[in-house]
C-alpha cells in the first residue's frame, strides 16, 4: 500500500466525522452504555478487521474505546485505514 500524502489524508478525512490526524495516524473515541456494550463493539470490529487483514491499535477502558488507524508497513496512513475506519462507523451505525 502506498502511503497517503497530506492533501489525500484531509480530503479522506473530512468525510470522517469525529476522526483526527495525529502523529501519523487517525484516531477517534467512542463512548458506550457499559463494558459488555464495549466489548461486542469491539468483538464486531475485530471480525471486520480480520476480514480486512489490517488491524487497530486501541485501549479500551470500562465504556470508552479509543482507536488508532495506521499502516506500519508503509509508515503512516493508506487507504486501508479510511476502509477500516468507514466500517467502523457502518458499523456503528455513523
Amino acid at each position: 500500500m502506498k502511503k497517503l500524502d497530506e492533501r489525500s489524508i484531509k480530503e479522506r478525512l473530512d468525510k470522517l466525522e469525529g476522526w483526527e490526524y495525529k502523529d501519523n495516524a487517525i484516531h477517534t473515541s467512542f463512548e458506550f452504555e457499559n463494558f459488555k456494550e464495549t466489548f461486542a463493539t469491539m468483538t464486531r470490529i475485530a471480525f471486520e478487521a480480520e476480514l480486512q487483514q489490517h488491524h487497530p491499535e486501541w485501549t479500551n477502558v470500562y465504556n470508552t474505546l479509543n482507536i488508532s488507524l495506521s499502516t506500519h508497513d508503509a509508515g503512516g496512513l493508506t487507504e486501508k485505514d479510511f476502509k477500516l475506519a468507514h466500517t467502523i462507523e457502518a458499523l456503528l451505525g455513523n
